[in-house]
This record gives structure tokens, C-alpha cells and sequence, in this order.
């Protein structure tokens, strides 16, 4: 083999290996809304109805009744988004429903919201395992939420409704 074939072959594989790229980065956005998939938001509303399919037409298998629970699309047709609970509970929803305003749920009893993102710190409040709080913000391990009138620095392992890599200022 030629060193022009060797550096076309080379030069083959390197568009190949980026155009893998491309379409892995492009799999991971919603067709619709160009956001990634899948992600978090929250319902909007009192209640949503969750649809077998996405359009009025088709039946609903039951009913989302916590404003601001969490939910995760997990994909998109025109003006519906399917959504899953933190039971894996889903359906399809109007995207009218549904908010970016980011909420979690705490998922262990009688957790410690602190005062600083340290084990050590002082205690501010206990969540009870289902409180909905809204999603402040996150570093690598621990996030800044707020539940009623509390306030404080929470594991993000305790929390459904955040990616364990995601950071939000």
C-alpha cells in the first residue's frame, strides 16, 4: 500500500468516526424541540391527562394529579411529549402540561435538607420521602432545592427528577 492510500484510508476512517459522532449527538435531541433527550421537566398543571398515543384521539390510560412532579420525555411528536414518572409510569402528554421550571422528588424518608452541601452541616429541614421541591440548583454531588419554605443542600443521590452528571447553576 501506497502512502497516498494509506493517508486516504486514514482520512476515510477520521470522516467516518465523525459522522458517527454527529448522528450520536443528533440521536440525543428531541426532533421536535432540538433539546436533549431524554430530559427532565415538571407538569404544569393541576392534572394531565396521559394518553396511550400521542393526539386527543386516543384514549387515557389515567391521570397525573401533582403540580410540578417531575416527568421525563422521553420523546416528541408534534405537539406531544411521552413522559415517565419516577415509577416508570407514563404516556403521552400535551406539551401545554408541561414546564422546564425544574422539580425533584425526594426519594428517602426523613431526609436532611442543610444548611451547606457538607454531611457536617447544620440541619435546616426533613423532607419525607415524595416531597416535591423545586430544583435550585446542582453541583457534582449535591443540590440546592427548595420544598415549601425550606431551603437547603440535599445528596443528589435522594433526588428523582436530576441526571447524576448533570450540573445547573
Amino acid at each position: 500500500m501506497t502512502r497516498g492510500q494509506t493517508l486516504l484510508r486514514m482520512a476515510a476512517g477520521l470522516c467516518l468516526a465523525l459522522l458517527t459522532a454527529l448522528s450520536a449527538s443528533a440521536a440525543e435531541r428531541g426532533p421536535v424541540t432540538n433539546l436533549p433527550m431524554p430530559r427532565f421537566v415538571s407538569l404544569k398543571a393541576e392534572e394531565g391527562n396521559v394518553r396511550r398515543g400521542p393526539s386527543l384521539s386516543h384514549r387515557i390510560d389515567w391521570v397525573f394529579t401533582r403540580r410540578n412532579m417531575p416527568l421525563e420525555v422521553t420523546a416528541e411528536y408534534g405537539h406531544w411529549r411521552r413522559v415517565r414518572d419516577r415509577d416508570g409510569v407514563g404516556g403521552w402528554v400535551h406539551y401545554s402540561l408541561l414546564s422546564g421550571v425544574r422539580h425533584v422528588i425526594i426519594e428517602q424518608d426523613m431526609t436532611p435538607l442543610l444548611i451547606k452541601p457538607d454531611p457536617e452541616s447544620p440541619v435546616n429541614a426533613m423532607a419525607e420521602s415524595g416531597v416535591i421541591a423545586r430544583l435550585d440548583s446542582c453541583g457534582l454531588d449535591w443540590c440546592r432545592i427548595t420544598a415549601g419554605s425550606s431551603r437547603g443542600w440535599v445528596e443528589k443521590r435522594m433526588l428523582w427528577g436530576i441526571r447524576p452528571d448533570e450540573i445547573r447553576e
